[in-house]
């Protein structure tokens, strides 16, 4: 083996001794420097790798160990230490570190590594040492950030309540001191919540959120603990209290918004957030899906508007070499042929807005833009939705099904945009049909099974819908949306009232906080006669989320209450948002009010 080509760990530092050989290149003050790596040592450093490389690991490993003892040189330690973990030996690698940390006791790096190779090794008994080592060396401003890695670094530990019981008193100074007791907080909820104990996780975070309600931590992990505990908001709302919350933040708690229904809050955190940074593209974008979802039409089209302008800025900023090429057709990427993902996910969502508000010509002037066969299928279901209006029902149906198919889904897409459209025009029959006949090609398939249900109680076939929604619940037993549908269609009929309430109670269990549970439960309160509980509700779930349904519901019980001023305003407030809306329709026409 030619030493020019060897590629050990000291290979820099042999090049330069040979670089440097001739006294001519070095200053003449300079004193002479008398190398570790003398030929004794280089031949034994070739004998490790040598070993190694035949297959006798271990051998290899204790000549390359004996070498950096011998010159205490931090490069061999790390390869002993990498070749033991590239021949799955732990302990060796354990051993490597912890000579590494006697002969060079300052080095950092190898309290790190005997960290990582302890927990990787699950034993947790003997990691409070280094780790006490390690927090206490680094410098006091850097303290706080590496207690909030910790989490991270425990991960994968089998038992996360050893690692726990062992982490509290290496923790506990720092929990005490103003500095660091945030993060040592946070890291110890972290692991409690990792460890499935989300209530002491929320206990910890709400006494980290007191101490410093304008840090971030507590309020991130609160987000995370919303699902399961619903108490973590106070944490979330307290901390949007602060007088600089992060526009990031509030994105972030929009999304779990959005998540649980409340869409009427999210669109509230966006357009702060929009406010605060005005030329940031992806709000816009964001603010403009919901408000559409919200039938906010004129809103959405101008957030939307403000996005493309945005992006399209941002484009023609970008260096050439990043932009993206159009004769390119990566099938892999949302935006294909250039198109970026975010600009066609605008023109098909301004395309819905002219829609709402009867442009068709706009609609189909902002879909001839999109160039994407990711997104055909949309496309061509909005185009069809077009052709529908205008009596072109079977045309519009073609189309749909002519979209190429271009993964194993797209079958079962197509049959899902077919129904829609037969179910947007009120065509329940042909509808349920068309479901039907994908249930028997996809029979456990809880989504289709759902869709047919709701055509049944559309078509008024109650036994039909109860039997189809108690299949999906046999399937998929967590499906609030199931338990929900049956509740509420018994409900709205005055039919087996206690048991609806059960129903749509288990829902809301399953989907704590979803605003359409939550209305059906109000409605249930309704029809049982407790008006006080059905107002509460209901006003709980409009705030949530502006529907134009939940509108007529609360509405309705503001009537009965003898409150009908605002009832009225909440009706218009619903007949604005959409004025087609079944359920308002008939209300209004019912109870005849005045508007």
């Amino acid at each position: 083996m030619a030493i020019g080509a060897w590629s050990g760990p000291l290979a820099p530092a042999f090049a330069a001794d040979a670089a440097g050989a001739s006294p001519a290149a070095k200053p003449a003050a300079e004193a002479p420097h008398s190398s570790a790596l003398d030929a004794p040592m280089l031949y034994q450093i070739l004998i490790g790798e040598i070993e190694a490389r035949r297959g006798d690991a271990a051998a290899g490993f204790e000549v390359l160990l004996d070498a950096a003892r011998r010159t205490k040189d931090e490069s061999l330690f790390r390869r002993c230490v990498d070749m033991a973990l590239q021949g799955r030996a732990g302990e060796r690698a354990l051993t490597a570190v912890r000579a590494w940390r006697q002969w060079l006791p300052e080095s950092l790096d190898a309290i790190r590594l005997q960290l990582q190779i302890l927990s990787a090794l699950n034993q947790v008994n003997e990691i409070a040492e280094p780790l006490r080592t390690l927090i206490g060396r680094t410098p006091k401003g850097e303290q706080g950030a590496l207690i909030a890695s910790l989490p991270r670094f425990f991960d994968r530990a089998a038992d996360k309540r050893s690692v726990i019981a062992m982490l509290e008193p290496v923790l506990q100074p720092y929990a005490a001191a103003p500095a660091t007791r945030t993060p040592a907080r946070i890291a110890l909820a972290r692991l409690w919540s990792l460890a499935g104990d989300a209530p002491r996780a929320l206990q910890l975070t709400a006494q980290a959120h007191a101490d410093e309600p304008s840090a971030i931590g507590p309020a991130l992990l609160a987000l995370e603990l919303l699902p399961r505990l619903p108490a973590a908001e106070r944490i979330v709302q307290g901390h949007l209290k602060s007088p600089q919350v992060e526009p990031a933040f509030r994105l972030a708690w929009s999304r779990a918004l959005m998540q649980a229904q409340r869409l009427g809050e999210a669109v509230a955190q966006v357009e702060l957030v929009t406010v605060a940074q005005p030329t940031l593209a992806p709000p816009f974008l964001t603010l403009g899906a919901m408000q559409l979802d919200l039938r906010q039409t004129a809103k959405a089209e101008a957030a939307l508007k403000r996005y493309v302008e945005l992006a399209q800025e941002a484009a023609q900023a970008a260096p050439a070499a990043a932009r993206p090429n159009d004769d390119e057709d990566d099938d892999d990427e949302p935006g294909a042929r250039g198109a970026d993902a975010g600009l066609v996910q605008a023109w098909l969502l301004l395309a819905q807005a002219a829609e709402q508000r009867g442009d068709e010509a706009a609609a189909e002037a902002y879909l001839a833009r999109v160039d994407s066969p990711q997104r055909a299928l949309e496309v061509q279901s909005r185009r069809a939705a077009i052709m529908a209006r205008r009596g072109q029902v079977d045309e519009a149906r073609e189309l749909i099904r002519r979209v190429p198919e271009r993964t194993g889904d797209d079958a079962r897409a197509k049959l899902v945009a077919e129904a829609h459209l037969l179910r947007d025009l009120k065509r329940w029959q042909p509808a349920m049909d068309l479901l039907a006949q994908g249930a028997q090609r996809w029979p456990k398939d809880t989504d289709l099974l759902y869709e047919q249900a709701m055509m049944a109680e559309k078509l008024n076939r109650l036994d039909d819908m109860e039997r189809l929604l108690r299949q999906v619940i046999e399937l998929k037993p967590d499906h609030p949306h199931a338990y929900n549908a049956l509740g509420y269609s018994l409900a709205d009929r005055g039919l087996r009232l206690p048991e609806a309430r059960a129903l749509i109670v288990k829902a809301l269990e399953l989907a704590p906080g979803d605003p359409f549970i939550t209305d059906s439960l109000g409605w249930v309160e309704f029809r049982l006669g407790r008006l006080d509980e059905a107002l509460r509700l209901l006003r709980q779930a409009y705030t949530a989320r502006p529907d134009t349904e939940i509108a007529a519901h609360l509405g309705e019980v503001l009537w009965v209450k003898g409150q009908r001023d605002e009832a009225r305003r909440i009706w218009r407030e619903g007949r604005g948002r959409d004025e087609a809306n079944d359920v308002l329709r008939e209300t209004l026409a019912r109870l005849k009010p005045d508007l």
